[in-house]
């Protein structure tokens, strides 16, 4: 897959100056590390329902209704809630497309969660709310991986959203070639290790899903259903545990191949893994090593040793 893959960003992550201070908050590890993989598609909500820059800042409140409304934060006249949902349903309705989505974490526009909701009649607030673009946005898309820029600092998040973006993409592009049965149940063939790692349960659960691929009539109609699954299961995070259960699958493949200090040396590393004490590159190289010296087309093509471009150097901090 060497085409870009597109992202849908809040524009003041790229540094465009569309903040209601007429500022931003470029976020380093869009503009310069994902840049060079992935296709950014940047919008503003606040600015395309027409507010200028700089503007007073905007406030998610809570209606007598309950219905979150966006309003000005100086209390000036103005409730934009039904302009910026009717951009919103106009603008992404063109995302179908996308793989990813990294939204500005506390906006009352784009903000993913927390985000300071006020009351009506009150000057209580509480951090509970979802920007009013977002929440159409995950609504409509419920498959579509979403990332707040905060909440990539953390390198467990950040692994997990390049990773759906990755896997979502090559989801696509199997579509856009002309879906088959086949290619849909080698597609998870090649996820099989890196599903494992994310949650045992769900992958045997998904399994059996592709087991059934032939009970049904349309096929669109089960990628729809598979994508959906698929990408809810990728959402829960690949934990040491788990890891630590699919290198000493992987490690079994090497038995027979491999004298017994290699086996003790293979072994000490997963364990210090688990311990923590080394990060999951160590003991990956090191199969990736006997994969090369010993190989096996199933661990070749699986997607768990490969998941993303060495560049992007994941899997060094944990």
């Amino acid at each position: 897959m060497s085409e870009k893959i597109p992202v849908g960003i809040s524009a003041c992550l790229l540094g465009e100056k569309v903040r209601f201070d007429g500022g931003h908050r470029r976020f380093p590890f869009a503009v310069e590390e994902l840049s060079p993989w992935v296709a950014f598609e940047p919008v503003c909500p606040e600015m395309a329902i027409g507010l200028p820059v700089p503007r007073p800042a905007l406030r998610l409140v809570k209606g007598e209704s309950g219905e979150m409304e966006l309003r000005f934060s100086d209390k000036r006249e103005g409730e934009l809630s039904s302009a910026m949902r009717e951009f919103t349903h106009k603008r992404i309705a063109r995302f179908e497309h996308l793989c990813g989505y990294i939204v500005c974490a506390k906006s009352p526009s784009c903000g993913m969660e927390r985000v300071r909701v006020y009351d009506a009649k009150s000057h209580n607030n509480r951090k509970s709310g979802r920007g009013i673009y977002t929440e159409i946005l995950m609504q409509t898309y419920p498959w579509l991986p979403v990332e707040e820029d905060g909440r990539l600092h953390d390198p467990v998040l950040r692994e997990n959203f390049v990773e759906r973006i990755y896997a979502l993409h090559e989801l696509h592009v199997l579509r856009e070639r002309g879906l088959t049965r086949g290619e849909l149940v080698a597609f998870h063939s090649r996820y099989k290790l890196l599903l494992l790692a994310h949650s045992q349960p769900l992958y045997r659960e998904l399994g059996r899903f592709v087991a059934a691929m032939s009970e049904w009539s349309s096929l669109a109609d089960y990628f729809t259903e598979y994508r959906l699954r698929l990408m809810a299961l990728m959402a829960h995070p690949a934990t040491r545990r788990n890891h630590t259960n699919v290198l000493m699958h992987v490690q079994g493949y090497f038995r027979n191949q491999l004298n017994s200090r290699q086996r003790q040396e293979l072994a000490n590393l997963i364990d210090r893994y688990r311990q923590g004490t080394q990060p999951l590159l160590a003991p990956v190289t090191l199969l990736k090593h006997y994969m090369a010296e010993f190989p096996d087309a199933y661990l070749a093509g699986q997607r768990y040793f490969d998941p993303w471009p060495e560049a992007l150097r994941l899997r060094y901090e944990h």
